[in-house]
């Protein structure tokens, strides 16, 4: 199975994040995308990792400044290049959400994944970013079976009016035909 019992992506490279707690005995049964960029529209920096870590130097971009003394982080990752990153196990609480609610439960954090892709509101996601968050979908749901595609949503979805990612340049259309319509062969293929 691509996804262990410790929670642990068979796909992904594993980061060290402090940022996560135990999970309350809730089923995992929300996915949630965002985005994410540091400084914002800049790609390939060491910024996530290191605010995912705690080890932030704020004073490296004007941006940081308001991150000075943040807690957050993602389960997982996916760059440009379609690399996918683990800094959460799926078993744990990652502190991705936020102040959120879905089909009205709220903390999300509690019984939800957070996926981020590195990007932003309004720039285009890559074909390698598309193809890595399909594969990790169908992963995650076939390890958590509640996720269905009604359960899948954007961060935008789970905080209207707080938070917009991952944006109108995310094509919904696009990553749903991946990833209901293709199976892991057929998008390794591609």
């Amino acid at each position: 199975m691509a996804i262990n019992d410790q929670g642990i992506y068979a796909g992904a490279q594993q980061y060290p994040c402090p940022h996560f707690d135990a999970r309350p005995q809730q089923e995992v049964s929300l996915l949630v995308i965002h985005c994410i960029s540091l400084p914002e529209g800049h790609y390939g920096t060491p910024y996530i990792d290191d605010l995912f870590a705690g080890c932030l130097d704020c004073d490296a971009h004007p941006s940081f400044s308001s991150l000075q003394g943040v807690r957050v982080s993602a389960h997982c990752l996916i760059d440009r290049d379609g690399r996918v990153r683990q800094y959460v196990p799926f078993t744990e609480r990652a502190w991705h959400a936020g102040v959120s609610q879905f089909a009205g439960r709220e903390r999300c954090n509690d019984f939800s994944i957070g996926i981020e892709l590195e990007g932003t509101d309004c720039s285009e996601y890559t074909q390698a970013q598309y193809l890595s968050l399909a594969q990790l979908a169908q992963a995650i749901m076939e390890r958590y079976p509640e996720i269905t595609r009604e359960r899948i949503v954007g961060h935008s979805d789970i905080a209207p009016g707080r938070k917009t990612d991952p944006g109108e340049a995310f094509d919904w259309t696009y990553f749903f035909d991946l990833t209901f319509t293709s199976n892991c062969d057929r998008l390794k293929e591609i």
